[in-house]
């Protein structure tokens, strides 16, 4: 593989200027708000400075949550990669057009071409828009980006452990430009140049697209094993390969906040940071942290989908807050939409618009609860603002059995909880405490909750399917 890396840059100084525009004394035309949404990929809850990390620092996404709002009880739309980027893209349950767990290189279908994704609602509002990084909603022509909103892609079809090095079942790994494949990551090397490349290119499209509104979306390759790292990171963290990661990515998010601020930028973008799910802790020394959460990556324990996230936006986002409502990835198209003026797609939307809650009005919160799938369209759990009831399904363990260690994964056990658990997300966000026998009421209010699960999207834990009609798109058989 050889394509050209960039230059690493050094730190750099905030820039503000002003996104309003006043000529021959016109009224003043506000341009609308660009959107930068940087994804991590296994990254977990404990793996930013401001959420606890050691090991390693993350200066850059720290100081981007010093300039805005860092929440602390937001989650993915699922514990696992390909239904946690549908959740996020369409607003939407995944399990409600049928996207669940991950889809492979032999997997036949993807994200419906009849779903709206974030990038097709504001490219009609007259925005450029880009993914740089891992799709994983689709492999086949009919479901890559440039058909579902971006005008640009380059990146990976599906994750970076998918290739013949790991099983002689996979095909070669594609690194795709549009619809075509421009080379191959064949080696351990070609993976350490993906955060670069990345970077590079979100740099190269914010030059570019500085006149217009534009949406840039950069969903990284990495934390995900196995691990790729860039030279000049290597051996700068106390954490060993994971930290050094961590530590490039945190690099990538400051280079393209100082693309924004040396173009001009910085106080008309809103931009996000967040992680598709928790941590793979069975790959050990080569996994990250969950901050003390239960179980990991793949379990809709706490530790599986309670992720980093925050948002900047100068001068309509109050600086340096931390905000402990309940939000999730599924939020963040509608309240984009509502922030840029935008409607909604005419079909069911489970994501809230929490616009209000981003600015700082807490009593405006309009996500009071959350649903947990599992796989197919299995109900795990729900929430509200203080209580998770666990329901009876089997999921796997990591935290029963012993890590891997330098990129070999370790064991898993699988558990079927037979009976409902309830825990008190306020004082045991570890959920290490059963209460169910202490607060009777509590369960009974909660399964209100779970039957409107069940009506809306069905529970294949209790054989039913469908709810009452309003999940799209059942394509599950196909999918694992």
């Amino acid at each position: 593989m050889k394509l050209k890396l960039p230059l690493y840059s050094c730190l750099f100084c905030l820039i503000i200027v002003s996104c309003q525009v006043k000529k021959n004394n016109q009224p003043i035309v506000t341009k609308p708000p660009n959107v930068v949404l940087i994804m991590a990929d296994d990254q977990g809850y404990g793996d930013v400075g401001s959420y606890g990390a050691t090991g390693f620092t993350t200066p850059n996404i720290d100081h981007l949550a010093m300039q805005g709002m860092r929440f602390t009880n937001h989650y993915a739309a699922q514990a696992v990669c390909s239904a946690s980027r549908a959740g996020l893209l369409t607003g939407c349950y995944p399990n409600r057009f049928g996207i669940s767990g991950a889809l492979f290189p032999h997997s036949k279908n993807g994200l419906p071409t009849n779903e709206i994704t974030i990038a097709e609602l504001l490219k009609e509002k007259g925005y450029a828009t880009a993914i740089f990084g891992k799709w994983h909603l689709g492999h086949l022509r009919q479901f890559l980006p440039l058909q579902h909103g971006f005008d640009e892609f380059v990146g990976l079809p599906y994750s970076n452990d998918m290739w013949p090095v790991k099983s002689d079942k996979f095909p070669p790994l594609p690194l795709l430009e549009g619809n075509t494949t421009l080379d191959t990551i064949a080696t351990y090397e070609d993976q350490d140049m993906l955060t670069a490349l990345y970077t590079e290119k979100a740099v190269d499209f914010i030059a570019r697209n500085k006149e217009q509104p534009f949406f840039l979306y950069v969903p990284h390759t990495m934390p995900h094993v196995p691990l790729g790292l860039g030279g000049k990171f290597k051996g700068k963290s106390e954490q060993g390969v994971y930290g050094d990661v961590i530590m490039e990515i945190d690099w990538s998010v400051g280079q393209i906040m100082k693309s924004l601020d040396d173009n001009g930028l910085t106080e008309n973008t809103i931009f996000i940071f967040t992680s598709d799910n928790g941590p793979w802790i069975s790959y050990g020394n080569h996994a990250g942290s969950t901050g003390g959460l239960r179980e990991a990556k793949l379990t809709n324990w706490e530790g599986g989908q309670r992720v980093p996230f925050m948002v900047r936006w100068p001068n309509q986002i109050p600086e340096g807050t931390v905000n402990n409502k309940l939000s999730s990835n599924i939020d963040i198209m509608p309240t984009i939409a509502s922030l840029i003026n935008s409607d909604l797609p005419e079909k069911t939307i489970d994501g809230h618009d929490l616009s209000g809650l981003w600015k700082g009005k807490t009593n405006t919160s309009k996500r009071k609860d959350y649903y947990y799938y599992q796989h197919r369209n299995h109900l795990s759990a729900v929430r509200n603002a203080t209580w998770k009831l666990v329901l009876p399904h089997t999921y796997r363990s990591y935290e029963r059995t012993l890590p891997g260690n330098d990129g070999k994964s370790g064991g898993v056990e699988n558990i079927t909880l037979e009976n409902m658990e309830l825990y008190n997300m306020v004082s045991d966000p570890g959920e290490r405490f059963n209460v169910i026998s202490q607060h009777p009421e509590v369960v009974q209010e909660l399964m209100v909750l779970v039957g409107s699960a069940r009506d809306e999207l069905g529970d294949l834990n209790v054989d039913i399917p469908k709810g009452k009609g309003t999940r799209r798109n059942l394509i599950i058989k196909n999918q694992k």
